[in-house]
């Protein structure tokens, strides 16, 4: 098991000052006493410049699924990026938007993850898992980041887009470049990387969207570029730019968290052996072991919605106008919810995590990562029963997001 403190040092002084937008490595590095120390002394917690931080599960999920709370960040993202690349993906895409747009995306979306689509892709899957594993046999000492947790969501996704093969290698760059852009505080070479990922996998898409129109008959395995481009909703398709950022969209919400869920999850049997041997002696808790590292290490680790009403949360008054970040992690370990909540327990059962969001917003691509991480952790458990830890690992520099840049291996 792995247990953390509970911000052991911590206190209310240190909860009253803490400010989302001033972080520092270590927080970033090991953010899980501070939310803990902010979900017992200021759970509904004002950060200086006047935006709210949101640490219990309660008040998180009520946030989610309150319908005057909005996702849309149309004023928001112009101070923050100006007009650009940025702006016009994060303002065009399916997440940060909200009905009757939304509704409309999201339908036109679905196409992509019918029950067929995902026959399809589970047993697209397998074959890429069987791969990718089957090329590290003898390998030795490897980053697990770059040789298997990033390559499987980029073949899946690669696959689903269409995206070729000489392209695929710089597909989590752009996803880490634009997704880092969402950190509450971020540089101006960071803002720059961003808006030069958006333009470069926009000219890329603009040419795969282009092909597949002109060739619909084409489309291979586990791909639905056809179905985002022919499907339609009460007579409405998807335009080209739409097309383009929701693709975008897609890459992200379906490369960079199942990046994460993957190494986050090898993270956590290296550092817990009582549970890799549990996963060992009993296969059949692959779907709890995967809900269970969404829960105690959630890729997503910090949301967002803007109040249009004055409202109460926690007991606190809240005007409207309000911007709102909501820590995923901070309820997914909140001790009224789970018990011993720092303890990583793949026999956790009921496992009521929001990893993947609730309400209206609720991940669209959530089978389909718990497709790819139930057969991939099955699997690798399996042809690598004696998986060892080979050096010290790397956390991704984000708030938002929560993973590894290198994670050394031994098989």
């Amino acid at each position: 098991m792995v247990i953390r403190n509970h911000g052991a040092g911590l206190g209310l002084h240190d909860a009253r000052n803490f400010d989302l937008n001033a972080i520092d490595s270590a927080f970033i590095n090991n953010p899980y006493p501070v939310l803990a120390n902010l979900r017992e002394h200021d759970p509904v917690h004002f950060n200086p410049d006047g935006s709210l931080y949101l640490t219990r599960y309660e008040d998180v999920r009520s946030v989610y699924q309150d319908r005057t709370m909005v996702s849309d960040k149309t004023i928001a993202f112009k101070e923050k990026f100006g007009d650009g690349a940025l702006y016009t993906h994060h303002t065009r895409s399916l997440v940060f938007n909200d009905p009757p747009y939304h509704t409309t995306v999201r339908k036109l979306l679905a196409h992509a993850f019918t029950p067929r689509k995902l026959s399809e892709m589970e047993l697209l899957i397998t074959d890429i898992v069987d791969k990718l594993l089957n090329e590290l046999s003898g390998a030795g000492d490897i980053d697990f980041v770059s040789a298997f947790a990033m390559r499987l969501p980029t073949e899946v996704i690669s696959f689903m887009l269409g995206v070729p093969e000489q392209h695929r290698h710089k597909l989590r760059g752009y996803s880490l470049a634009i997704l880092g852009a969402l950190d509450p505080e971020v540089s101006p070479q960071r803002l720059d990387n961003g808006n030069r990922a958006v333009e470069e996998f926009s000219e890329m898409l603009n040419d795969l969207i282009n092909h597949r129109r002109a060739n619909p008959e084409g489309a291979g395995q586990g791909e639905v570029l056809e179905a985002l481009i022919f499907g339609e909703f009460e007579g409405r398709q998807l335009t080209q730019e739409e097309l383009i950022q929701n693709c975008i969209f897609l890459l992200n919400a379906g490369h960079e968290t199942t990046t994460s869920l993957m190494a986050n999850g090898v993270g956590i049997l290296l550092q817990a052996p009582d549970q890799f041997q549990l996963l060992r002696d009993s296969p059949d808790l692959v779907a709890n072991a995967v809900e269970e590292i969404m829960r105690y290490e959630s890729p997503l680790q910090i949301g967002n919605r803007t109040t249009t009403v004055d409202t109460v949360i926690g007991g606190e008054s809240i005007p409207a106008g309000t911007y709102i970040h909501t820590s995923i992690a901070g309820a997914n370990r909140d001790p009224e919810v789970f018990d011993q909540p720092d303890k990583i327990d793949f026999s956790r059962s009921p496992n009521k995590h929001i990893a993947f969001i609730t309400g209206i917003h609720v991940c669209l691509g959530a089978t389909l990562a718990r497709y790819e991480g139930k057969i991939a952790f099955s699997r690798l458990i399996e042809k690598y029963p004696r998986m060892k830890a080979a050096g010290e690992p790397e956390r991704m520099p984000l708030a938002r997001f929560r993973g590894y840049n290198k994670l050394p291996v031994r098989f």
